[in-house]
């Protein structure tokens, strides 16, 4: 996959490496020569160059890229001109950066196929960390639902799958289970190392420590927070 990321702020930077490391080709784009020098080693290409001009984005191929963010925060005007000059080159799927309501607006008129709303999903990253400070990671993949990263503490270890009557009396699904499991290395010391169980049987044992991989709504999801907060 080839994946260009315009604007190299810390939003865009951070972007723009998590997919190469991730295994994506990534073209990083931003005005600002520093800012470039500064990633230039962290991703496939980074090039110094004006996002408005359709030569400089043609000079790229950028018309070749599988999907383009636009990660621009700072300057709307720039956000706004670089969505159209991506929907007029013919890249197919367009995911900017909105700012406010009318940023989001104008982006969505003008063919931007995706928006991301970074103040307001780190708003409720933060909160969901105050109301629940168990999860570890959450991930909304559709309107109400969630998948979820979770340590359950004492209140379900030592108890198997079926014991916890986790899907009978909060509707959520256990789709994966992660044990630090402890092993003696080459050297005869004692560490740990990750077991990550994606296929979990009803009688596999959940332990204090295991992180657990939930699916399901978010008021099946609060019902469970509530109890976990109660003991």
């Amino acid at each position: 996959m080839i994946v260009a990321v315009i604007g190299l702020g810390t939003f865009g930077s951070k972007t723009a490496i998590s997919l190469f490391e991730k295994g994506a080709e990534v073209i990083a784009i931003d005005i600002n020569e520093k800012l470039v020098d500064q990633i230039k080693d962290r991703v496939t290409h980074a090039v110094a160059l004006n996002v408005t001009e359709e030569r400089s984005l043609r000079s790229v191929n950028i018309s070749d890229v599988d999907s383009a963010i636009v990660a621009i925060g700072d300057n709307i005007e720039t956000s706004i001109m670089a969505v159209a000059m991506l929907r007029k080159l013919g890249v197919g799927r367009v995911v900017a950066r909105a700012t406010s309501k009318l940023h989001e607006h104008v982006l969505r008129e003008i063919g931007a196929s995706e928006i991301i709303k970074v103040e307001e999903e780190m708003g409720e990253i933060i909160a969901s960390k105050i109301i629940a400070p168990h999860v570890l990671q959450r991930y909304n993949f559709a309107a109400g639902y969630s998948l979820v990263e979770i340590k359950l503490g004492k209140r379900f270890e030592g108890r198997t799958l079926v014991e916890s009557k986790i899907r009978q009396n909060y509707s959520l699904n256990i789709v994966a289970l992660q044990k630090r499991v402890p092993y003696i290395t080459e050297d005869g010391k004692s560490a740990y190392k990750i077991s990550i169980n994606d296929t979990p049987m009803p009688m596999d044992i959940i332990d204090e420590n295991d992180i657990v991989v939930l699916v399901g709504s978010e008021k099946n999801f609060n019902r469970l927070f509530n109890d976990l907060e109660e003991k």
